[in-house]
């Protein structure tokens, strides 16, 4: 089994060097991953300039652009061989409700979804340094059912892990995203020059966080397995636009 590993941290942040070394003996594990923190990046390909490729000490493969272009790159010409499936984290934070539209976690397994490769984002919901090895074995327990029941077409998998011991987790729930209210005010600051700067607000607090959400199954120290799809298409306007449109 071939797996393309890649995160939006960036390929020296703890949470892929564990990963990588948690699914070392489970699969042939290639990393591909930004050489900086590109969080928030969330689906933007670099068009604008060429990108380099390098190689750390550790093996690692670091790309200078974004989470979606570490995983084009790998699957349109770096690698070889085609991964099996990708998957990006672990986050460090969560990636729950709105937050998957801005996440490069997300983004970087969409790309592989969109390429016809099943693909999984895993985030650890930690503010603090975390447990990272109970996101790591939810990892490779997610690949291990891959192995065992490869699934019939290519899917994308949202996941979510309480910041808990692993012995202490209660279980995996499949759920749907919740949503979050409207983001805090901008902050305002001051540069030595007198310029006005601006920091965007941190995400608003939890809105529909109900049974069934991904915020729910988190909040109860369940895994939260959400599966996405990319098409936009809001179904239940068409014939209201087809209406407006006479």
């Amino acid at each position: 089994m071939r797996i393309l590993l890649s995160n939006d941290d960036g390929y020296f942040a703890p949470g892929i060097a564990l990963l990588a070394e948690m699914l070392a003996p489970l699969a042939d594990v290639t990393v591909v991953a930004p050489e900086r923190d590109r969080s928030g990046s969330s689906n933007s390909l670099t068009l604008d300039r060429p990108l380099a490729v390098r190689r750390a000490q550790g093996g690692f493969y670091y790309v200078n652009g974004t989470p979606t272009d570490c995983v084009h790159l790998a699957v349109t010409g770096l690698l070889r061989d085609l991964p099996d499936i990708v998957v990006s984290g672990i986050n460090h934070g969560a990636n729950m409700g709105d937050d998957t539209i801005y996440s490069g976690t997300v983004a970087a397994a969409t790309e592989g979804f969109l390429l016809g490769i099943p693909s999984i984002a895993i985030s650890l919901v930690a503010e603090g340094d975390g447990r990272f090895r109970t996101a790591g074995q939810v990892a490779v327990d997610l690949i291990e059912r891959f192995r065992r029941r490869p699934p019939g077409e290519p899917v994308l998998l949202n996941v979510n892990v309480p910041d808990v011991e692993y012995d202490k987790l209660r279980g995996m729930e499949v759920t749907r995203l919740g949503k979050r209210h409207t983001a805090e005010p901008v902050v305002k600051s001051t540069t030595p020059r007198g310029e006005a700067v601006y920091w965007v607000g941190a995400a608003g607090s939890a809105q529909d966080a109900g049974e069934g959400t991904d915020f729910h199954a988190v909040a109860h120290d369940r895994v939260s397995i959400t599966p996405l799809q990319m098409d936009l298409t809001h179904f239940s306007q068409l014939q209201a636009v087809q209406e407006w449109m006479k």
